[in-house]
């Protein structure tokens, strides 16, 4: 894995990791961050506008294309318009958009997956193909016409219902070619339930259940600029998968499956293709194998438990810490930033992350990470991506 930072507009602190295979398909994860903390609102977006601009001319970016944007904002209501209209003008792209305000005090943070040599086309959703296999990324909420009375549980009934007529459409499955999604809540430790909810009838009726499989997933607060939206679904589908390609992680000793606690999703996935190894962490806390919390109340203790559990999940993978692309952190209370990033800076001082404050799904789980890895691999069974 190659890792770079560069300082854009002397303001924006870019960090980038890039999987590099020659003459094949290149990834890139970048994550930007504004430095000028004290400017207003506009003039930290009028920077990463410019920021923007001066990445995309970066000669590493030659032939690539942003597939998804992420965009992290400390008070949707009011920033939210504003950036869609910059970012729509400079991404082609799904962009999702949540108040996870970052927690270095800056207003506005990007976290962009770039790669290179795939064909764009759209067959009434966006997606990115090349040699055979065909990537989505989306981003739903349930659009303008919600109401304060619609529940969490309805709202996530119908993006799922809605998600899946889309994959029937393509020729594609829940259960075959969804591999991640991310659920954000507005008001986590109410709408939460809702959720779980939803989620287990809709993947029961399509066949996920603790005796074949669920999807990778986190779920945690967050909120777009709509008041009356109570969660927010984001997925990546990739069709032309054969499941020998795909393993669910685990690691039994360190983690419990997630059902023995009334929620139905897998610790992470791993997906193999021809030249490299994909590997999607979910959101992993502080817990152990008997689906208990580890270290109530001691955030540094939490940490630290918390990477055990990352680091047995991706060594199942066979992947190390050194293969990480990106990392998320997600904090419940805003007074633990400096510990958690004093340990995150020292642990991890080159892999893109940034850590936003979103509440966990559980009280008692002051922190909570994601992550993705990769590492280039040769299996003459499946195609290069």
């Amino acid at each position: 894995m190659k890792y770079l930072t560069k300082k854009y507009c002397d303001e924006i602190f870019t960090e980038i990791s890039i999987l590099d295979q020659q003459s094949k398909i290149s990834e890139f994860q970048v994550i930007m961050h504004g430095t000028q903390q004290q400017n207003s609102f506009n003039k930290q977006l009028i920077s990463m506008q410019f920021a923007i601009e001066e990445l995309l001319t970066n000669p590493i970016f030659q032939n690539s294309q942003a597939v998804f944007v992420h965009c992290f904002l400390s008070d949707a209501t009011n920033q939210q318009d504003e950036v869609s209209k910059v970012l729509s003008e400079k991404f082609s792209c799904t962009v999702s958009y949540v108040k996870q305000p970052p927690l270095d005090g800056s207003k506005l943070a990007l976290w962009i997956q770039f790669q290179t040599d795939s064909i764009k086309g759209d067959d009434g959703m966006v997606y990115y193909e090349h040699n055979g296999y065909r990537q989505y990324f989306t981003s739903a909420d349930c659009g303008k016409e919600t109401t304060i009375n619609d529940s969490s549980y309805s709202q996530t009934k119908e993006l799922l219902e809605n998600y899946e007529e889309k994959l029937q459409e393509r020729g594609c499955t829940i259960e075959n070619d969804c591999i991640r999604t991310w659920f954000f809540v507005r008001d986590v430790d109410l709408n939460y339930k809702g959720v779980v909810e939803a989620r287990k009838e809709n993947f029961e009726f399509n066949g996920l259940n603790n005796k074949t499989h669920y999807i990778a997933s986190t779920g945690i607060e967050g909120c777009t600029s709509n008041p009356n939206v109570k969660v927010l679904m984001n997925t990546h589908t990739i069709k032309g998968l054969d499941k020998g390609q795909i393993k669910f992680l685990y690691a039994k000793d360190y983690l419990n499956s997630t059902y023995e606690y009334g929620v139905t999703f897998e610790r992470g996935v791993r997906i193999d293709f021809g030249d490299r190894r994909k590997v999607y962490i979910s959101g992993t806390a502080s817990i152990d194998n008997k689906g208990l919390i580890v270290h109530p109340g001691d955030i540094i203790k939490q940490v630290y438990h918390m990477w055990e559990n990352v680091a047995a999940l991706l060594e199942e993978a066979d992947c190390t810490f050194d293969d990480l692309m990106q990392i998320i952190v997600y904090l419940r209370d805003i007074a633990d930033y400096q510990s958690v990033k004093h340990l995150f800076d020292k642990k991890f001082p080159s892999v893109p992350q940034i850590i936003v404050l979103a509440p966990i799904c559980r009280p008692g789980w002051l922190v909570e990470m994601e992550c993705i890895a990769a590492k280039a691999v040769f299996n003459a069974s499946y195609r290069d991506l």
